[in-house]
């Protein structure tokens, strides 16, 4: 998995971090056994309709972490509804889980996340931008 042009990596320049909450996820393969990575969910209050998920340097073949950049309404949307058409796809499925779908030219990567974990990150984000 990679970022693309409308997600790209960080970079020395990045904004300064108002909330980081640490999770895990689980990728989904063909593999019957779920590969659980741990994810960084970061909110900028510079960019208050953005939200980033990065995921470790060892995920991406050139090494660095990946980082994808998506509005924050599109997070929120995809725990009751499936939503997004763009790289980023976002669905609850059960009442506990989340899938996010990243879409990049080298192929398509899937992800579970908790639910809770993602309205925890959410809740933090909204008080962080009325400070």
């Amino acid at each position: 998995m990679s970022a693309t042009a409308e997600n790209p990596p960080a970079t020395a320049t990045a904004t300064a971090i108002a909330v980081e909450e640490r999770v895990t996820a689980r990728v989904i393969s063909d593999d019957p056994l779920y590969r659980k990575v741990p994810v960084a969910l970061r909110f900028a209050a510079s960019e208050p309709l953005a939200v980033r998920i990065v995921f470790p340097a060892d995920l991406s073949p050139e090494g660095t972490d990946n980082e994808w950049v998506f509005p924050r309404a599109l997070l929120e949307a995809g725990l009751q509804a499936p939503s997004g058409t763009g790289d980023v796809r976002i669905w609850p499925c059960g009442r506990v889980q989340a899938v996010v779908e990243f879409h990049s030219p080298e192929g398509v990567a899937v992800v579970q996340f908790d639910i809770a974990a993602l309205r925890r990150f959410l809740r933090r984000t909204y008080a962080a931008a009325t400070r």
